[in-house]
């Protein structure tokens, strides 16, 4: 499956921003799919998950209750729905695809990435 990400971009603290997440090549609700991060100089990090349904959520503490993750599989599109920024949550974000069932968040269990898409949190 090939993921496009999309939706980054430069905003102030507490602004809101949606991610959004293209999949082709695949079926598309075959995947659970997963948002991860990454800060220049740190490791990938997990954000959240969605199950195949889209009705089980998985989130990394860091962002509970301030990011939404959903999907749409008629759309073949997973979207991050980002409120309340904060600057540490800058970093270039990524979509990931997972053929198995378990709502992970070790990036070893994602097989297809999208490239990624900047966003930059001003404080």
């Amino acid at each position: 499956v090939q993921l496009q990400a999309s939706g980054g971009g430069l905003v102030q603290a507490g602004d809101s921003l949606r991610l959004a997440c293209a999949a082709s090549g695949r079926t598309f609700s075959d995947y659970v799919m997963g948002w991860f991060r990454q800060s220049p100089g740190k490791e990938r990090e997990f954000v959240a998950a969605i199950s195949r349904s889209g009705y089980s959520t998985y989130y990394a503490e860091s962002v509970k209750g301030r990011f939404t993750i959903s999907r749409d599989n008629a759309k073949n599109t997973v979207y991050l729905e980002m409120n309340s920024l904060k600057p540490e949550d800058t970093a270039v974000y990524f979509c990931a695809a997972d053929r198995t069932s378990i709502l992970g968040r070790d990036t070893s269990r994602y097989s297809y990435w999208g490239q990624g898409t900047l966003v930059t949190v001003s404080s």
